[in-house]
């Protein structure tokens, strides 16, 4: 009578016997889908706090108006407007506002330490703000919360983040740099209600029209309106040219928009790096499943049907899953953690400069990401699962397993439609604006990849099979490869799925770093370059334009005007350059012959053509200087530095429509012999008092070394990635051929009773490896060039909105290469030292 075993003593004694025997191999599946569990989460936790935060600042800034109406560009609105506003129906109270970027202490450039910086300088009636934005009235405390401030003219408030970064007090005298002009302010009290995160000031509105040049200018009026759904409407159709409404709706898709595509490139690279680890997890279950052949057998004859055997087999994917789950919860609230503390939160991108993010626990995202980590290593858990229910029991008990047929060959047409499906999505246009088919090609590719290695390893192979060798150990390591390819293809499965992922991103960094080095190049051809920052309502006078002009030892000079133009409320402002002379930038598309009657000649970046469909040779309107100009689209430049766009107009026809004959830039060719030192050290002095502390010098070696640390910086995420796939590649190599050597101690005790000695068999085992290694790291480096290819050509251009060279980086790919190559064939001999010995000749004694 025979005994069924109780289900859950013999899933127990499994599990706990698969781990004991194997901790490594098991533990780099929980590695691999830790990693990518940890790396998605950690992206969702930083760019959550990071959002939250320019959330919270923007309502600060903002008032929490029902609506408000914007100026297009930092010139402002003509305080006209808000009379008009004012006598609208659906209008019940309006407040006016200026607005302007603000500046303390010098600013220092990027790359080097500060000893000032930036805040935006609001400007309000507090009457009329009470009635619209009692918040921001509200928030102005003289010594405790609640009292009314009185003001006066002299008089500045400040949020508890500008008084700690100025290092000032109520009661102190604060100087601060705005719209080119400097005045100094005595603090009146502490915005309470601003948070500990808002570098804000507020002062009286007359003060800083006066004061900073803004007579009869408006940056802003919020608005407060009557129920009524046609209320945002009627305002919308009474504002002029040069204004928008830019409703909350509005400004918060802005807000998201800053960093939306960089972060889902990121989140989906980890989704990638969660893919690989499931191709790690199916390797790990498929060998283990082929070791255990002669234990789940008994288990059979004892009893334990298919239907059980599955169930154990995902039991213990499941384990698997669930221990990599919760290590990668934790590991990337970790990882999180540590990014906000040394970046701010915007994970090196630079997107929301000056936010300090708060960090928090989202549970739900932590159940989602968990959730992916469980659904991965099931799905790599059940092709194995299935694989083993199928095998015979006598056959396996005598730990024959199922006999390969040599004769059978590996269907191929599987991994060739994943192939081919992966090429139709990269062909896909972007969804919802992000390269979801993009993503969706990658994983087909890799997927494909790792599904058609059995049938190529058979194919590469077959020449040396059929011609055979005189050398044993060359000639068994060769047809042993052939005839088994499922084998093969169960070892090849980490190597190809890690090496491929490894290249693409590698390869994607390289090809953009490389671009932006080589658009760097093109946009400083000067010797020397002056930028006023946080200059966007004001610059550098005229009179002080002939100065800096007349310092000895400059043959030339060309002055700029850069502020940022609202064209969409949903997104962020473009940038318009007005420049003098011919503009140094790479041009990549341009249009033949003059500019129609009555336009200006303009060239827009490929962020704007992508963003607004602005095409060569057509003529747009934009509003500048208040009114609508006719812009003749006569080329199109490539730029890694505005990802929202710029537009580059002639500086003679920008002063003709605004009279604004201000620059915020300048750039300096020297004279033969002259010391840029010298001529930097003229210029700082030649330059006003009220901007010395705004303006940043700069060379072009130096700028380009500061442009490319940041960039670096940037893509530190990326930079771990690619060293997480190496190192799990590379153990996921010596894990496998630890696994497969032990599994085959009958094949090498037969060979040793046949009067095969050891180091013919180390020999052949070494020669394996290093084959499946070669073929394995070809085979990922090819795959991983076709991936790079729709990072590079699709990815990119949808998320970013720009496009590169593609840039091989060869040392890099060639030394992959040797290290799978050595590391496979140094496995696979460690291994066999340890197989070949009398446990090798004991796994046949049933045969003697």
């Amino acid at each position: 009578m025979q005994h069924r075993p109780r289900g859950l003593d013999a899933t127990r004694w499994l599990l706990a016997g698969e781990w004991r025997a194997h901790p490594v191999r098991l533990g780099l599946a929980v590695l691999a889908i830790a990693v990518g569990v940890a790396l998605g989460f950690a992206v969702h936790l930083v760019n959550s706090a990071a959002l939250a935060s320019f959330g919270r600042a923007v309502a600060s800034v903002q008032g929490r108006a029902d609506v408000a109406v914007r100026a297009r560009s930092a010139a402002g609105l003509d305080e006209a407007l808000y009379a008009k506003l004012a006598r609208l129906p659906p209008v019940q109270a309006v407040s006016p506002v200026v607005e302007v970027p603000a500046s303390w202490g010098r600013l220092a450039r990027p790359g080097s330490e500060s000893r000032g910086g930036r805040f935006t300088l609001i400007g309000i009636d507090p009457l009329r703000a009470m009635a619209v934005t009692p918040g921001l009235v509200g928030m102005a405390v003289t010594g405790q919360v609640g009292t009314r401030p009185s003001w006066r003219g002299d008089q500045i408030w400040m949020s508890p983040a500008l008084m700690r970064s100025a290092g000032v007090g109520t009661g102190g005298v604060f100087t601060l740099t705005a719209a080119g002009r400097q005045a100094q302010f005595r603090v009146a009290g502490q915005l309470a209600g601003a948070g500990t995160e808002v570098q804000l000031a507020v002062i009286d509105i007359a003060e800083a029209q006066w004061r900073f040049g803004q007579l009869g200018r408006l940056q802003r009026l919020d608005l407060k309106l009557r129920d009524g759904a046609g209320a945002r409407a009627a305002v919308a159709a009474a504002l002029p040219a040069d204004a928008m409404l830019a409703t909350p709706e509005a400004e918060a898709t802005r807000a998201d928009a800053l960093s939306r595509a960089y972060r889902v490139n990121l989140g989906m690279l980890a989704l990638v790096a969660l893919l690989t680890g499931g191709f790690l997890v199916w390797s790990a279950q498929a060998l283990g499943a082929a070791r255990r052949r002669p234990q789940f057998a008994l288990l059979a004859v004892l009893g334990l049907p298919r239907a059980g055997l599955v169930r154990q087999l995902l039991i213990e994917g499941l384990a698997l899953g669930v221990a990599g789950a919760a290590l990668g919860v934790a590991l990337g609230y970790g990882l999180a953690a540590l990014v906000v503390a040394r970046s701010g939160g915007d994970l090196g991108g630079g997107y929301f400069h000056g936010a300090q993010a708060r960090l928090g626990f989202d549970a739900g995202a932590a159940l989602l990401f968990g959730a992916l980590g469980l659904a991965t290593a099931l799905a790599g858990s059940i092709g194995p699962a299935l694989s083993a229910a199928q095998a015979a029991p006598a056959q396996a008990l005598k730990g024959l397993g199922d006999v390969p047929d040599p004769a059978r060959v590996p269907r191929a047409w599987p991994g060739a439609a994943l192939l081919l499906a992966g090429a139709v999505a990269a062909l896909g246009p972007p969804l919802w604006g992000l390269p979801l088919l993009g993503y969706a090609a990658m994983a087909l590719l890799l997927a494909g990849g790792v599904a058609l290695m059995p049938a190529l390893a058979r194919l590469l192979l077959a020449p040396l099979a059929q011609r055979g060798s005189s050398w044993l150990p060359l000639d068994l390591a060769v047809r042993r490869l052939w005839g088994v390819p499922q084998a093969a293809g169960l070892a090849l499965s980490g190597i190809v799925a890690s090496t491929a992922l490894m290249v693409a991103m590698a390869v994607m960094v390289a090809s953009f770093r490389h671009s932006v080095d080589d658009w760097l190049v093109a946009v400083l051809p000067s010797d020397l370059y002056l930028h006023l920052e946080g200059a966007e309502a004001g610059g550098i006078a005229p009179a002080d334009q002939a100065r800096l002009a007349a310092v000895p030892g400059l043959a030339h000079v060309r002055f700029q005007r850069v502020l940022p133009v609202r064209v969409d409320p949903a997104r962020p402002a473009v940038a318009l350059m007005a420049q003098g002379g011919a503009a140094s930038v790479p041009i990549i598309a341009r249009a033949d012959g003059p500019a129609p009657a009555g336009s200006s000649r303009a060239l827009i970046s490929e962020p704007l053509a992508w963003l607004y469909g602005w095409r060569v040779g057509e003529v747009r309107t934009l509003v500048i200087g208040g009114a609508p100009r006719r812009l003749f689209v006569a080329g199109i430049w490539r730029d890694y530095a505005r990802q929202w766009g710029a537009i580059i107009v002639p500086l003679a026809d920008y002063r003709r429509f605004t009279g604004d004959a201000s620059a915020t830039e300048a750039s300096f060719d020297l004279q033969p012999g002259a010391d840029a030192g010298t001529v930097q050290s003229a210029l700082q002095a030649a330059l006003p008092a009220a901007v010395q502390g705004q303006a940043q010098f700069g060379r072009p070696g130096e700028m380009r070394q500061v442009a490319l640390t940041i960039f670096d910086r940037s893509f530190a995420v990326t930079y771990a990635l690619e060293a997480i796939a190496i190192i799990i590649g590379l153990i996921g190599v010596a894990t496998s051929f630890s696994a497969q050597v032990l599994a085959r101690l009958r094949e090498f005790g037969m060979l040793r009773h046949v009067g095969v000695g050891r180091r013919p068999i180390l020999v052949m085992l070494g020669l394996e490896g290093a084959g499946l290694g070669l073929i394995g790291a070809l085979a990922g480096l090819s795959l991983g060039l076709v991936m790079a290819l729709v990072l590079v050509r699709v990815v990119n251009p949808q998320s970013f909105h720009w496009t590169m060279d593609l840039a091989l980086p060869w040392p890099l790919l060639a030394g992959l290469v040797a290290a799978l190559v050595l590391c496979a064939g140094g496995t696979a001999i460690i291994a066999g030292r340890r197989a070949l010995g009398g446990r090798a000749l004991q796994a046949v004694r049933a045969d003697w």
